[in-house]
């Protein structure tokens, strides 16, 4: 039996599942402890341990880091407490299995291409809407990770930055105009806010009227239920999300665009405002050929990914 653990590490929620002979175990979720490091190195040891078996083979973590991937040494974080950190080499300690560890928009997209056998599709660009926006890269039907492991920072594309005085004075991270600044979970959560101001009256106002603290998720919720601020909120974010698509196509003509992240379960009422979007911003003759859809995994494309990096990185 081939069995490898894999372990989506996020700023809200740690997952963990097994992937044993292709199939992908239900995967085990709980909050993420960000009160340290150590605590967060503890939390995704223990997670590992509850899943484990004598069959394990390896095991792979996705982290919002940049990763040397050779080492598993993370140079930076965010939304997790990981800095200047040999991960790697605590965890292969801790643990006693190989380990390796990749950036989680990275592990995503392997999931994104992976066909149950192989990586089958050639390129493809992965678009992860959570806490912030992640990017994975497959390009040549390999994993692309640049020449320090830090490509595919999608999230800090600049998609919105007024420049009719020249280059604005730059910020901390994300940067203002950035398209994890306008687009990311958080964001949908500030114009879900917004929409129940103003719309006391929709469902959205009539949850803050009640005392709720309105959230993105209420919005996908209401607007599935037709409540059109909820609809509005939420084609904002697709639209902003759709110049981002458009650059990368532009830029790469991939045969696959693919949507992950919590935020992609408003599905069509997301995807199509992001498409449409997409489409009118990319060159005439360029991405004729890429398809721009949610990702298949879905929310499970981190963890799925992450225990696919251990099975090929592992073989």
């Amino acid at each position: 039996m081939s069995e490898t653990v894999g372990v989506d590490v996020g700023g809200t929620k740690v997952s963990v599942a097994a992937l044993r002979d292709g199939d992908l175990s239900e995967p085990r979720v709980r909050p993420t402890n960000t009160g340290g490091a150590e605590e967060l190195v503890d939390e995704i040891v223990a997670a590992v341990a509850e899943l484990r078996s004598p069959a394990t083979q390896s095991v792979g973590i996705g982290v919002p880091s940049i990763v040397d991937f050779e080492t598993g040494h993370l140079r930076t974080s965010v939304n997790v407490p990981f800095e200047d950190l040999p991960l790697r080499e605590i965890l292969l300690e801790r643990i006693g299995l190989p380990v390796f560890v990749d950036n989680d928009a990275t592990v995503a997209a392997l999931a994104e291409a992976w066909d149950g056998e192989r990586i089958g599709v050639e390129s493809l660009v992965m678009f992860t809407i959570g806490t912030g926006v992640g990017g994975g890269l497959v390009l040549g039907g390999r994993i692309y990770r640049g020449a320090t492991g830090a490509a595919s920072e999608i999230g800090h594309m600049l998609i919105g930055c007024d420049l009719g005085a020249g280059a604005p004075r730059p910020g901390g991270f994300p940067q203002a105009g950035s398209l994890e600044s306008l687009a990311a979970g958080s964001e949908l959560d500030r114009l879900a806010r917004a929409a129940a101001r103003s719309e006391p009256s929709s469902a959205l106002g009539r949850m803050a009227a009640a005392g709720r603290e309105v959230a993105g998720p209420d919005a996908v919720e209401a607007a599935r239920a037709g409540d059109q601020p909820a609809i509005e909120a939420i084609r904002i974010l697709g639209e902003r999300l759709g110049i981002g698509i458009a650059s990368a196509i532009n830029l790469l003509d991939p045969e696959v665009v693919a949507i992950g992240g919590g935020a992609s379960a408003a599905g069509e009422l997301l995807l199509e405002p992001a498409r449409e979007t997409a489409l009118a911003f990319v060159l005439p003759g360029v991405g004729t050929e890429t398809e721009i859809r949610l990702a298949r995994s879905g929310p499970e494309a981190g963890v799925l990914g992450a225990a696919l990096l251990a099975a090929t990185e592992g073989a």
